[in-house]
């Protein structure tokens, strides 16, 4: 009954987009009030269609019904919910009243405001290995359409009827809430999807997924008459880096934690540890092989996932110095855990194969000699969205000048704990140098997301009533607001 697997055709496209464009002012005029509503709405519907979506979910992914896609569909909605209450919080907009000052010290100032106001119409490449939180209706759709900015979203072809369900549901809800009829809008078809990042009407795009394909949509929304902001989640090695006093302290604990982090999901999070820092003489190998017998084999996404990663595996055992740790049983599309490991020296001298990211249940143990050694490991790797350290407050002495190579390297930092759970929260930070992602200094999960689709627009000498009211001498809306530089 949903099934959508077909490329959307060109008469359909075309009114999607103009759709879009046409919804563009409503949606950014509406106020944040209203467009609350819309996001509380969608979650509401989401979540009350639960029973027909985490089914239909299983059978397109592979991925487990519970705890796994029921626990992602309330992430999702959970998510939606929080990005009303960025609307109502108001901080997002950045309210600045500069009143007019004759005694300014650079000269007399004029009265200038400065608001952000919604990008325009947004696209939106949904990813494969969440087929609800980073899919169709989730962290890219929710902030951008918080911004005010309608959404058209080119669905993954991993889970056609998911997303063509799931944008029904999202597209009626918000429509019925009050939201303009060009709000949402689902496309199918990879040159659909360039035919859209191309057309002139469409403000700023999101991508999760793989470098290569994310770096073709790049180079494309840069290569347009007129650029646009393109916000690409691409790839991640996630280095951990493991103290001798933390295995002293507790070693079999950090084995098992490491083996249950990469192995997660298939090793399908785009934070996957795939990188593990030891001391030399470490002595974690046999707890590490340990935590990892028995481990089931898991199916990947697709067998287009499932053949990539079985030829960078053997990319990864043909490097010289590379040894198997904890042998794989590999019959895609099904896979067991593969820990491999090399020395310091082997590292540095194997190449891309070594420092690049194995999308899969894969990892790799890097023995370091010492802290300088590490430090020259750590300067070779890909930058990536997180980088963990397990340590113990006796090392801090040790740990503080290795602190500044991994922030140069992640964006975010974890301490004695795993990077593979990504709360949405107001001070979460999802995004890296590249090929992390295209923007280093945006996020596309928590509330921060949503400044990606928003751009500053200042007013200058305008009287109070031409205004927009975010700005206006009473401050209808009641926003936080720095005036004369004061909060």
């Amino acid at each position: 009954m949903y099934r959508m697997s077909q490329a959307t055709d060109a008469a359909t496209l075309e009114k999607i987009l103009t759709g879009a464009a046409a919804a563009a002012r409503p949606a950014a005029e509406a106020t944040p009030a209203e467009r609350a509503r819309w996001l509380v709405a969608a979650a509401d519907a989401l979540d009350a269609a639960a029973d027909d979506l985490v089914p239909l979910a299983h059978r397109e992914t592979h991925l487990p019904a519970t705890p796994r896609l029921a626990g992602e569909l309330k992430r999702t909605t959970f998510q939606l919910r929080l990005f009303a209450e960025v609307l109502t919080d108001g901080e997002y907009l950045g309210a600045t009243v500069d009143h007019a000052d004759p005694d300014w010290p650079m000269g007399p100032r004029p009265d200038i405001r400065r608001v952000k106001t919604a990008i325009g119409p947004v696209l939106v490449f949904a990813a494969s290995n969440f087929p609800f939180a980073f899919s169709v209706a989730g962290g890219d759709t929710a902030s951008a359409l918080a911004a005010g900015c309608p959404v058209v979203l080119k669905a993954h072809p991993g889970h056609p009827e998911l997303s063509a369900l799931t944008g029904r549901i999202v597209r009626e809800a918000l429509v019925g809430a009050g939201a303009p009829e060009g709000i949402f809008d689902v496309i199918f078809g990879q040159e659909e999807g360039v035919t859209a990042l191309k057309d002139p009407r469409i403000a700023a795009a999101s991508f999760t997924g793989s470098i290569p394909g994310g770096r073709a949509l790049f180079d494309i929304a840069n290569a347009r008459p007129r650029p646009i902001p393109f916000y690409g989640e691409l790839g991640s090695v996630n280095p951990v880096v493991v103290t001798e006093a933390a295995i002293a302290a507790r070693g079999e604990a950090v084995a098992k934690g490491y083996a249950g982090s990469f192995s997660l999901g298939a090793g399908q999070f785009c934070t996957k540890p795939g990188l593990l820092f030891l001391p030399e003489d470490h002595g974690l190998t046999d707890a590490l092989r340990q935590a990892l017998s028995g481990a089931a084999a898991q199916p990947m996404l697709n067998d287009r996932i499932a053949a990539g990663y079985a030829d960078k595996l053997a990319q990864l055992r043909e490097v010289p110095g590379v040894e198997v740790v904890s042998e794989a049983a590999s019959e895609s599309p099904s896979f067991t855990p593969t820990l491999l490991a090399t020395t310091g020296k082997q590292f540095l001298e194997g190449g891309d194969s070594v420092h690049e990211e194995c999308f899969g249940p894969a990892s790799l143990i890097v023995a370091y000699a010492d802290q300088a050694e590490l430090l020259s490991l750590l300067d070779v790797i890909e930058p990536g969205l997180t980088a963990t350290i397990h340590g113990e407050e006796s090392d801090a002495d040790w740990i503080r000048p290795v602190l500044p190579a991994l922030a140069r390297i992640a964006g975010r930092l974890l301490w004695n704990d795993w990077p593979t759970g990504v709360t949405v929260s107001w001070a979460q930070q999802h995004g890296g140098p590249y090929p992390a992602t295209t923007a280093p200094t945006t996020t596309s999960v928590g509330t921060a997301a949503i400044e990606r689709f928003l751009r500053p627009v200042a007013w200058q000498g305008f009287p109070d009533t031409l205004l927009p009211e975010p700005l206006q001498e009473a401050n209808p809306w009641q926003l936080p607001r720095r005036t004369d530089g004061s909060r």
